[in-house]
């Protein structure tokens, strides 16, 4: 399994300089013969004015940490013990990719 991650973000709105730089997002990509793909995974939210962050970015829904933890757990049988040693404070999320 190969996890790539990209925090790159770009604004739904227009900023101050009328671009559509540094704004929030991620997107991660798992790839690798044995995952459940062909989907989309994970929290997902309408793109409204009332779901934007800050009135002008897509919302963060997923957070790495989580969805890395429920990997590991779905891999090598983590522990919620082992999984904060590794992510304080995050909760993993099985995403159902294994």
């Amino acid at each position: 399994m190969v996890v790539v991650i990209s925090e790159f973000g770009r604004t739904f709105r227009e900023n101050g300089n009328g671009g559509t730089d540094h704004g929030h997002g991620s997107v991660y990509w798992v790839l690798g013969g044995a995952i459940n793909g062909g989907r989309i995974a994970g929290e997902q939210a309408r793109i409204e004015r009332s779901s934007l962050f800050q009135d002008r970015d897509y919302p963060v829904l997923n957070d790495y940490r989580a969805v890395l933890g429920g990997l590991f757990r779905s891999m090598w049988g983590l522990s919620n013990t082992q999984l904060e040693r590794v992510f304080p404070g995050a909760e993993a999320v099985d995403l159902k990719i294994l």
